[in-house]
């Protein structure tokens, strides 16, 4: 029975990984066939030429620069607002709590059309033209909520008596937000720092009603399906795809270094 179990885990993980690797891996050999259509069948042969369009391709380099920037902003104004969120809430307690609660998850559960409209007609009331700003606050309005989540559920680990010890040895609330509650919380501030992250270069409901003239890279995708897409698009997805297991593999060797006993 034993074996028989692991034979079909072993089925179930092969299939599981196929699932979410095959799909990149034709997406990224798109990116080196030498065809004007984004596809790994038929195979016409091996080209670099994609990525020196991707070079080449002024408004595609932008838009993926003005998408950096947003998320980059969103990260400023999500980790923040999120985490200060979740400490309020922690302290809070009944009817209070719940409604604060509920007020800070709803965005997540409001379409990405709706919240990018409303934000569009509010800030054109108050007379602020659409561009990357509305994107920027549009994007932070639903996913502070994801972090203040993700730093809420630190909180329940938190022993609340060191905070007390701390203020009866003459502390200051700075000093023990500084110096006690910030440590515990990094992991999920970093954590919530990553998902801010990506979640805003994914975003294209928002972005799309808010961003004004300017290009993102979903909506120069978005363009670019309709109009014709090239190569280029994958080939950019290569870069951006080793970019993130770099990373991966940089944050792993750093952690098992950390981790091994010193000699």
């Amino acid at each position: 029975m034993t074996q028989k179990s692991d034979w079909l885990f072993r089925v179930y993980l092969v299939i599981f990984l196929a699932y979410l690797l095959l799909p990149l891996v034709v997406m990224g050999g798109a990116a080196f066939n030498d065809t004007r259509f984004p596809s790994v069948f038929p195979w016409q042969g091996f080209t670099l030429q994609w990525f020196v369009e991707l070079w080449n391709d002024a408004r595609l380099l932008n838009a993926f620069k003005n998408t950096l920037l947003v998320a980059l902003a969103v990260v400023a104004i999500s980790v923040p607002i999120g985490t200060a969120a979740a400490i309020l809430v922690n302290n809070l307690g009944g009817t209070l709590r719940s409604t604060l609660y509920g007020m800070m998850v709803a965005p997540v559960l409001t379409p990405g059309a709706v919240i990018g409209i409303s934000t569009l007609l509010f800030w054109n009331s108050l007379g602020v033209a659409p561009g990357l700003h509305l994107a920027v606050l549009g994007q932070a309005s639903y996913i502070s909520a994801f972090v203040m989540l993700l730093v809420l559920a630190r909180l329940q680990s938190f022993d609340r008596s060191l905070e007390e010890a701390a203020l009866d040895l003459g502390a200051s609330h700075m000093m023990v937000l500084r110096r006690i509650l910030l440590p515990h919380l990094y992991p999920a501030l970093g954590a919530g720092a990553v998902i801010a992250f990506f979640q805003s270069i994914e975003n294209f409901n928002v972005t799309l009603f808010t961003r004004g003239p300017y290009d993102t890279l979903t909506v120069y995708v978005f363009s670019k399906v309709r109009s014709g897409i090239t190569p280029t698009i994958n080939a950019l997805c290569v870069i951006l795809i080793a970019a993130t297991l770099l990373g991966v593999l940089i944050i792993e060797i750093r952690r098992r270094s950390v981790g091994r006993p010193q000699a």
